[in-house]
């Protein structure tokens, strides 16, 4: 059992740690939920019947350790918003000139505000299908759905983002 977490810790916990901070956006937050989620694997690992992919069961983990989370606090959203130093981090690119990193980081940081309006469910297949490149398949045994189910709520969700970035710049230029 022992070998069993070590290997799971090992090869999965930069992986979970990045899905749940995209989640709450939240460094602390991400580390005690990830705590959580490995304290659920020991309690669980027995029931683990290798119907699918360890990353996949524990993406399913994390999703209800944040969703629990989410649960327990009331006006999360607000504060998710407010923290973007992660994504100014994630978005250095030194063969960029000032310009275009300062366009890139402004484009970035107005598709997660956007995501902060989408849906719970529009929120989790974009992490998981675009941030974590889970394949849809994955993404479906992870929050328990059929692979159409999958599908349909990628495409409403870049359709919902689309629409919300577009709205968001309509809104620049006027203003």
């Amino acid at each position: 059992m022992e070998d069993n977490f070590n290997h799971l810790y090992k090869k999965y916990h930069n992986d979970v740690y990045n899905f749940l901070y995209y989640m709450v956006h939240n460094r602390d937050q991400a580390e005690d939920l990830v705590q959580e989620v490995y304290i659920r694997v020991l309690k669980a690992h027995q029931k683990f019947k290798g119907d699918s992919s360890e990353k996949t069961w524990l993406f399913a983990i994390a999703r209800n350790v944040a969703i629990d989370s989410f649960r327990k606090h009331k006006g999360w959203k607000q504060r998710i918003v407010d923290k973007f130093d992660f994504w100014e981090q994630q978005i250095k690119d030194e063969s960029l000139t000032p310009e275009e990193s300062a366009f890139h980081k402004e484009d970035t940081e107005n598709m997660f505000k956007c995501l902060e309006q989408c849906t719970l469910d529009q929120k989790c297949v974009i992490i998981l299908r675009y941030l974590q490149e889970l394949t849809i398949l994955e993404t479906a045994k992870v929050l328990g759905w059929k692979e159409s189910k999958v599908k349909t709520t990628q495409h409403r969700a870049i359709k919902q983002l689309k629409a919300l970035m577009e709205d968001m710049s309509n809104k620049e230029r006027v203003g």
